[in-house]
């Protein structure tokens, strides 16, 4: 029946394309939570992450710990993502209760609410343009800036999309980038960064004194490790893919910057459902208050949105997205290092 609405839709217009504000209006009715399902998602995967993190713990044999200290590492991501959709008020919008959770878990995910909400809201309204855009996302320069920047500039800009700051995401965009950075920064704002930190510490210190340092690598180190590699990565490939487009102020449209800007990151659907749908990203930037699990269904009903910039997570597309460093105002499209330089 909606797949016959929207193709009726379609019709009354004629044929023609949504664009702008029309088109965003057309994903209006699919910004609906249904909180039966938002909750069961919440806890379920709450609750494969407890029991995972157990088996981590207390299984007897070093393979089935393994096993469950990398399904563990999945868990976190999925709920990661949840925490995300949750922070956009995109599920269980008036809920105390699931905010009150979702503000303790984002402690525990070195993500504190202080600063994910301020960050990623600023960068859903400043994706792709060229000066801004740096905060909640990697930074871009242009190739003519990148040229003119001083040597330490530089360093500091490629040191932020070097692909080792993304493989130990953990400790550079999490550790640092969302919770001692900004607090020592801005102490009186961000206390509940120094919180996130806090209790990192004292579970690593709980889980080396009562399980010893396999337990610790197994519950903590490994889990994080995974959850913050593949955050990372998506954070930096859906906006730095071969053909993203940039803008400066003039040409900037926020529809624009949905569509051209924001990759759909085509997964299995096992994948898809430990990223819990984050790839339909282009989607996600034009409405960030769709629930992640409708986003297959608004991809499937609106034929504006079903012909995307997409990227994958097959090797070779992932060494494409690592090598690009600046943006080529003439070309425009990025290109690596090597041209840049020229």
């Amino acid at each position: 029946m909606t797949s016959g609405l929207a193709l009726a839709d379609s019709i009354t217009l004629g044929g023609r394309n949504r664009t702008g504000t029309e088109l965003i209006l057309a994903t209006k009715n699919y910004a609906v939570d249904n909180t039966a399902k938002s909750w069961w998602c919440i806890l379920s995967t709450a609750l494969l992450l407890a029991a995972s993190t157990t088996g981590a713990l207390l299984l007897n044999y070093l393979a089935f710990k393994i096993a469950c200290s990398v399904l563990s590492g999945m868990f976190l991501l999925r709920l990661f993502v949840i925490y995300h959709d949750q922070q956009h008020n995109a599920i269980l919008p008036k809920s105390k209760l699931a905010e009150w959770l979702m503000r303790g878990f984002g402690i525990l995910a070195l993500s504190p609410s202080s600063i994910w909400r301020s960050s990623h809201n600023h960068h859903h309204h400043h994706n792709s343009k060229i000066k801004g855009s740096h905060i909640g996302s990697f930074p871009i320069m242009t190739k003519d800036h990148f040229l003119k920047a001083s040597k330490s500039a530089r360093m500091i800009y490629l040191f932020m999309r070097h692909p080792l700051t993304i493989l130990f995401g953990y400790l550079t965009v999490f550790l640092h980038g969302m919770c001692l950075r900004p607090f020592v920064s801005k102490p009186k704002e961000h206390l509940d960064c120094l919180l996130a930190l806090l209790v990192h510490a004292g579970l690593a210190a709980l889980l080396l004194v009562k399980f010893g340092w396999q337990g610790w690598l197994l519950a903590q180190v490994i889990p994080h490790f995974i959850t913050y590699v593949i955050g990372s990565y998506l954070f930096y490939a859906q906006h730095n893919f071969p053909d993203v487009s940039f803008y400066d102020k003039a040409g900037w449209t926020y529809e624009r910057a949905a569509l051209e800007s924001s990759s759909y990151m085509k997964t299995s659907g096992l994948m898809a459902w430990f990223t819990a749908n984050i790839g339909y990203h282009h989607i996600h930037h034009l409405n960030a208050r769709i629930p992640f699990y409708r986003l297959p269904e608004v991809l499937r009903e609106i034929p504006e949105l079903q012909n995307p910039k997409v990227t994958t997570l097959h090797p070779r597309e992932i060494m494409r997205c690592l090598r690009l460093k600046v943006w080529d105002v003439e070309l425009q499209r990025m290109v690596g290092l090597p041209n840049a330089v020229r």
